[in-house]
């Protein structure tokens, strides 16, 4: 009843409210509490609610072509870069097409083309033989283990003929090598000199220099008018062969046409080699070395020559020339084909020059 009751007197309160406003409608009043009563105009125009969206919303996709292009997409491309050159010119690095896959030589399929081999092989150098070289006609006689040894040095120049004292021949025999013949002491002093200074053509300070005309001759028996002297009064005064100058006051000859041996070619060979001081060497050194079983008949000159060719190992000249011994028999006689195979090669422990190497930078003469 209570409820009821309070019901009808709402109803009958707002009755009495508007039935005055009702009757104002065209009036002052009326149009005031209009006017209150009506919406804002600044929030009529934006009556749609802003949402803002998700941070992590996923935006929807859109064509490229519903789109106007992005003036920072068309914007013109940076240059490529550039590299300054030692000379102080700048060189561009060109840019590789996308479709290009470069192979191990530089093409595109990974083949050497035939211009790249031609410019291969051209720079390869020459391997032409060398100005004095001789088209020897006997070189099938040597050694099988010393043919290469013996072609090498032919092409480069350091062989001679075999002549007896050096005499030039016009016969069909001045073409002979003789690869088995015993060679002379002034005929290896000559060959030493040449490898040596042929093969560190581009070495000055490892070049031997010859004796000159006006020079006091290191020995009585190689005179100033020898062919050979300039090679062998080199060899004296670089210290390399004993003479009066390296304070050996007892060897007063050099004996140029005498046979070469075994220790001698070692004793002049080893020093150019090593480029140093021979180390202090005793018989027994030699023994535990080399095993040599007639070490004892070596002259002890030629000792540290021969512990010092050791050291070098499987370079060394006693291997090279003469293969696996357990005899290094001293005195013996060299040949021809052997000397060259010890002059094959200069150097010591792995630094050093071989005829092969001096063969692919050499330049045949115009």
């Amino acid at each position: 009843m209570l409820l009821f009751r309070r019901s009808n007197a709402s109803w009958l309160l707002a009755a009495c409210v508007l039935f005055p406003l009702a009757g104002c409608a065209n009036s002052s009043l009326g149009e005031s509490l209009q006017k209150s009563f009506a919406a804002d105009p600044k929030l009529a125009t934006n009556a749609s609610p802003t949402v803002t969206p998700a941070v992590n919303a996923t935006p929807q996709p859109t064509t490229q072509a519903s789109q106007s292009p992005d003036p920072a997409l068309t914007a013109t491309p940076t240059p490529l870069p550039s590299v300054t050159t030692q000379s102080g010119n700048a060189t561009t690095i060109p840019a590789f097409s996308d479709s290009t896959l470069l192979g191990a030589s530089g093409t595109a399929d990974g083949n050497v083309s035939k211009s790249q081999a031609d410019s291969s092989t051209s720079n390869a150098g020459p391997t032409t033989i060398a100005s004095g070289a001789i088209d020897f006609s006997d070189l099938n006689k040597t050694p099988k283990e010393l043919q290469q040894y013996v072609a090498d040095l032919a092409k480069l120049g350091v062989l001679t003929p075999a002549s007896d004292n050096n005499k030039t021949s016009q016969s069909k025999d001045s073409t002979l090598f003789e690869p088995n013949k015993v060679i002379t002491r002034r005929e290896y002093a000559r060959w030493l000199v040449s490898a040596n200074n042929r093969l560190y053509a581009g070495q000055p300070a490892k070049q031997i220099r010859l004796g000159t005309d006006t020079a006091q001759p290191a020995f009585q028996d190689v005179p100033r008018n020898d062919p050979d002297f300039p090679a062998i009064q080199g060899l004296a005064e670089a210290g390399l062969i004993s003479s009066p100058l390296s304070g050996d006051s007892t060897t007063v000859t050099f004996r140029p046409d005498a046979p070469l041996t075994r220790e001698n070619l070692v004793l002049w060979k080893v020093p150019a080699d090593t480029r140093q001081a021979l180390p202090t060497a005793s018989l027994d050194a030699v023994k535990q070395t080399w095993g040599f079983q007639d070490a004892a008949r070596i002259d002890p000159k030629a000792l540290r020559a021969v512990l010092a060719d050791f050291q070098n190992g499987d370079l060394s000249n006693i291997r090279r020339a003469f293969g696996y011994t357990t005899l290094f028999q001293p005195k013996k006689t060299v040949t021809r084909a052997e000397a060259a195979a010890a002059l094959w090669y200069f150097g010591f422990q792995g630094e050093g020059q071989s005829a092969q190497d001096a063969l692919k930078t050499s330049v045949s003469p115009s």
